[in-house]
């Protein structure tokens, strides 16, 4: 039987036995792709590893790391991992507030970015073909990944995974069941910074996988790579997913070598995932749904989806409980706060740093406040996060549903709907909408349109048109942000 090993002892083992194989296949914005072997990444993590350690990188101690999506991301995660510390990857273009009050969080971290607050400049790291001594030790690194989140509210946190860094090669388990198995050619279209990119593409690289790795998103550019490098597997959130089935020609393209493209980060409309399921077929859309803590998941087919339209799932490796305000279980069909526990409980699955554990039940369920409900079956169905709710005249709104009506309509290319202060009603439905290029929207027009989905309730009370939303590049948006902007703009 295999035994667990460490994330670079097994590029190692990759190394000596594909050393030529293509590992990372990087896609820029602007010039040629440049590809990387098994053989020359191992090389280069050892120099930076080698780095590191000579810096202070030990097991136990963060390094953080703020760079954009390139072969550099990878093979700095890596050599951490070779040095038994613990990675954190922070977005480049994080404003400065939110990196430096993350970083605070702190004690002593290694920090390697190119700002204000870094320990280490990335030009100061040693590049690809760098020279090394003697090979480091190997070590498992306990914990090995911690992620950047809370900026929306204003107060970051960091989750810590406290498992050790390791895994069974080819023991896929439930990575299977999310559409990985050994060998694949993955797409890396998110930002590593993510949760969901980065832990795919390591996961993808310690199963031999060749990933081809876009410097930032673009749908034309996204399908081109997909045709030319036969695409197997990759992560998309729905914002790509929709961007990829707007494009004009799209139903003309070369899409069949997708075994399954896994969509997680946000709700995906109901339009979006039969467009995809024409697209590619019912077997090969898959949705995930859980959270950066680890406490579960919920795992659908399109195939099942036709089944179960609007399902995110059924709870896959862990229990599920719908619980009401007072903690207590909720009837089936009732909407309440969505808790999950591992299989592995009692084991943790996250620590926060900067902030209090989420809400926990004396037997181990571990809400991230989320609203659903499951039907008799056993399937959920999402409501919406607890934070966005809007409650209009007594009435609860939730945002995905409105979203979903929206972008369903003639012309609507993204929306986001918000609520904002109102004196007679509390809180007003309010959509911020983006229009397809060259469409001209009209407020009136759209809002008739929805009565025929929408509750009279549910339709905006306001809408407002930008050129494009102010999503990021993992396609999340801050709606607290945006809600505050425009209620200081009016009071």
């Amino acid at each position: 039987m295999t035994a667990t090993i460490s994330f670079s002892r097994r590029l190692s083992d990759l190394a000596q036995r594909q050393p030529d194989a293509p590992a990372i296949t990087f896609a820029p914005l602007e010039g040629p792709e440049t590809t990387l072997g098994f053989a020359a990444l191992d090389a280069w993590v050892e120099a930076l590893a080698q780095f590191l350690t000579a810096r202070g990188a030990r097991p136990g101690r963060l390094v953080v790391f703020s760079l954009p999506n390139g072969p550099l991301h990878f093979a700095l995660a890596l050599a951490v991992w070779r040095c038994g510390a613990c990675s954190l990857p922070l977005s480049p273009r994080a404003p400065q507030a939110e990196f430096e009050a993350t970083v605070a969080l702190l004690d002593t971290p290694i920090v390697i970015a190119d700002r204000s607050g870094a320990t280490v400049s990335p030009s100061a790291l040693p590049g690809p073909g760098a020279p090394h001594g003697p090979r480091l030790p190997d070590v498992i690194a306990h914990p090995g990944k911690a992620i950047g989140s809370g900026g929306s509210t204003g107060r970051p946190k960091i989750i810590v995974d406290p498992a050790p860094w390791a895994r069974v090669p080819g023991a896929l388990g439930l990575l299977e069941t999310n559409g990985i198995r050994p060998g694949q050619v993955q797409l890396v279209a998110g930002p590593l910074y993510h949760n969901s990119p980065f832990s795919w593409a390591h996961l993808g690289l310690f199963e031999g996988h060749r990933l081809i790795l876009m410097e930032r998103f673009d749908a034309a550019r996204a399908v081109d790579l997909i045709e030319r490098h036969r695409i197997q597997f990759g992560f998309m959130a729905p914002t790509m997913m929709a961007r990829i089935a707007n494009l004009d020609g799209i139903d003309g393209r070369d899409l069949g070598s997708i075994e399954s493209i896994l969509q997680t980060a946000a709700a995906c409309p109901g339009w979006l995932k039969r467009r995809w399921i024409d697209l590619i077929g019912p077997d090969a859309v898959i949705e995930a749904y859980g959270s950066s803590e680890g406490a579960g998941f919920t795992l659908i087919t399109g195939r099942d989806w036709l089944e179960h339209p609007g399902s995110v799932g059924r709870a896959t490796g862990c229990a599920l409980r719908i619980l009401g305000e007072d903690g207590q279980d909720l009837p089936t069909g009732e909407v309440g706060e969505v808790y999950m526990r591992p299989a592995c409980h009692p084991i943790p699955t996250y620590r926060y740093i900067g902030a209090e554990p989420t809400k926990t039940t004396p037997d181990g369920f571990v809400s991230v406040g989320d609203l659903g409900h499951v039907d008799a079956e056993g399937w959920l169905y999402l409501a919406d996060r607890r934070t966005d709710l809007i409650i209009t005249g007594g009435a609860n709104v939730y945002p995905a549903e409105v979203e979903a009506a929206l972008t369903a309509q003639p012309g609507v290319a993204d929306a986001v709907v918000i609520g904002l202060p109102d004196p007679d009603w509390g809180k007003r439905v309010h959509a911020i909408v983006e229009p397809a290029a060259g469409t001209a929207l009209d407020s009136k027009a759209l809002t008739d349109a929805l009565r025929e989905t929408l509750a009279p309730y549910k339709l905006p009370k306001t809408i407002e048109f930008l050129p494009m939303l102010p999503r990021d590049e993992s396609g999340k948006i801050r709606r607290a942000a945006l809600a505050a902007e425009r209620s200081e703009a009016v009071s």
